[in-house]
């Protein structure tokens, strides 16, 4: 008879946040007892990143793990927290010396924000441009006063709403900062399908894209329509002919105007039946 605990291959792992807003990334936890909060020092492709467990330790089956996960190096040490205190000052000022340099070559490139990794050795300038910026003398000069390597990274509108984060209009931490870890594809489609006046205010997120939510119930309406019957379509009601002007979906119901003018209410499963 095997042991079950031996024939587990079950992992434990954890969420992990590298800034306050932005994607979760999963890392073993191994023996590390970690809880939602706790500051953490984690390995990364680009060397030791510093992270803040957003999710909970969680055990996971080996087998439904899609890629090879890093691990948790240890919790923040008080050495560790002063590093990240220095770095968030180096990155205040590293903004606003490329925000000025900037202006000073007068290029066309808006800066969104500066990451420095943990240990110094590397910085990514996140801008936003809408043609082709020659940086190079940017880059030589931010290179220069850090003595670090430099990365400019340009990003779209939806990115920069992940990466500075902020409230939707339903009120919410946008999705995209709090737990979408990629942008799906957004269609005007969907929001002719979800029956929404097609004002641009009311279905643009603070990025100024079709918001990331109207593709979430689109699978649904399109289920629900498969058995809509048409717009105009004649039917039989207890007070006469009429026909439809109007379809709430999610009601399941329909308006039918009658021949004198009048409007009445009817279920989508009676006209269904006719």
């Amino acid at each position: 008879m095997t042991d079950s605990s031996e024939s587990d291959t079950s992992i434990f792992v954890v969420g992990v946040r590298f800034k306050s807003s932005g994607r979760v990334n999963d890392f073993k936890s191994d023996g590390l007892l970690l809880m939602v909060g706790d500051r953490c020092i984690v390995e990364t492709e680009k060397g030791l990143e510093f992270g803040i467990v957003a999710m909970a330790r969680r055990k996971i089956p080996e087998d439904l793990i899609q890629k090879t996960l890093r691990g948790v190096v240890r919790k923040a040490t008080e050495e560790d927290l002063k590093q990240i205190e220095n770095n968030e000052a180096m990155e205040r000022k590293a903004f606003e010396m490329c925000q000025n340099r900037i202006q000073e070559l007068e290029l066309k490139m808006k800066l969104v924000r500066v990451d420095f990794s943990f240990d110094v050795q590397k910085s990514v300038f996140y801008f936003i441009a809408e043609e082709r910026v020659d940086f190079r003398e940017l880059v030589k000069d931010m290179a220069h006063h850090f003595n670090t390597k430099i990365e400019m990274k340009q990003i779209g509108f939806r990115d920069e709403a992940r990466i500075l984060g902020g409230c939707g209009p339903c009120g919410r931490n946008l999705c995209c900062a709090s737990f979408l870890k990629d942008f799906e594809p957004v269609s005007i489609k969907m929001a002719k399908d979800q029956n929404l006046a097609l004002n641009p205010l009311k279905i643009s997120g603070v990025c100024g894209r079709l918001m990331c939510c109207l593709a979430y119930e689109h699978e649904t309406y399109k289920e629900l329509q498969k058995n809509l019957p048409k717009i105009g379509k004649v039917v039989d009601t207890k007070e006469g002919k009429g026909k439809i002007i109007q379809i709430n979906l999610l009601q399941e119901n329909a308006v039918i105007e009658l021949e004198d003018g009048k409007r009445v209410m009817m279920d989508i499963k009676e006209i269904n039946q006719q």
